[in-house]
């Protein structure tokens, strides 16, 4: 029987191996004999030279790539940072803008308070209001316990703003007069005549204003501009106080009476302080009427 010829196979491992060993091999001898070698300096060169240039090459790039990723990182660092700054100066922005509004509030709280001095008056926040844009009606955070009653009139910015129609230990509701329910008697400062002045939220949304009708004015003196203030033959609000000013008037159609619009003089889309007046109407006239 014929034997079988067992083929001879070298591992790769061994073959890698012995390369390995006859480069190093290699270049110990170009590092030995230095120029001298001639050819094989360079046949070595054509061989080493792009293997060294290539190696160098990926370290170049791995090195490059660490140097981004560490700047990569200082430079989202920095972009917490620069964050968190303009947070900070937001933040004091606000706080800034909202102590100027309040200061702004006070002072005019503060005119409104010199403007009717004759009047005893109590402070208060609005701390909530009714939905929609505008305050037709809202609360305040000063209520029995402060003094404050039922049919108080409540005043701010420039003028007149509501009456108390409900109250608590510490707090108070207010019916704004361009509520759909306000009703009050007006008066035109320059010429003393009378008129009746309704709330209506939908020409406050249309025109910013409020109507008002039943005007006498048979010298046709009453003009645009014209200030109108509450009227002393107001049931529940006081004397004088600053309603607005008329915005346009027009003849009705008994051609005796005008009817128009009247700018307000505060701000009902903003309202947070207010002004409550301790004095009341109904006081007023019992005491007139005890003086007789």
């Amino acid at each position: 029987m014929r034997r079988k010829k067992t083929k001879f196979s070298i591992p790769a491992k061994y073959i890698l191996l012995g390369l390995c060993g006859l480069c190093i091999a290699v270049m110990v001898f170009m590092y030995s004999v230095g120029s001298s070698a001639g050819p094989l300096n360079t046949a070595a060169s054509y061989v080493f030279v792009p293997m060294q240039k290539g190696l160098n090459a990926v370290g170049t790039f791995f090195s490059n790539k660490s140097d981004r990723f560490q700047t990569l990182e200082s430079v989202m660092d920095e972009n917490e940072d620069l964050k968190k700054q303009v947070e900070d100066l937001s933040n004091e922005l606000n706080a800034i803008k909202l102590e100027q509004y309040e200061l702004e509030d006070l002072r005019e709280l503060y005119k409104l308070d010199q403007k009717y001095p004759n009047y005893k008056k109590v402070a208060a926040n609005v701390i909530g209001k009714d939905s929609g844009n505008w305050f037709h009606t809202f609360l305040i955070d000063k209520g029995s316990k402060d003094g404050i009653e039922k049919d108080m009139n409540v005043i701010a910015g420039k003028g007149l703003v509501g009456i108390v129609i409900d109250v608590g230990p510490h707090y108070a509701k207010v019916r704004s007069i361009i509520d759909d329910t306000s009703k009050m008697s007006g008066m035109v400062l320059s010429t003393s005549d009378n008129c009746i002045i309704h709330g209506d939220l939908k020409t406050m949304n249309e025109e910013r204003s409020i109507p008002f009708d039943s005007l006498k004015d048979e010298d046709n003196k009453v003009k645009s501009g014209d200030q109108v203030v509450t009227s002393y033959v107001s049931d529940k609000f006081l004397q004088g106080i600053l309603v607005g000013y008329i915005s346009e008037t027009k003849m009705d159609s008994n051609n005796i009476t005008k009817s128009g619009t009247i700018t307000l003089a505060a701000d009902f889309e903003h309202l947070r302080e207010v002004l409550v007046i301790l004095d009341k109407k109904t006081d007023a006239v019992s005491d007139t009427e005890k003086s007789k």
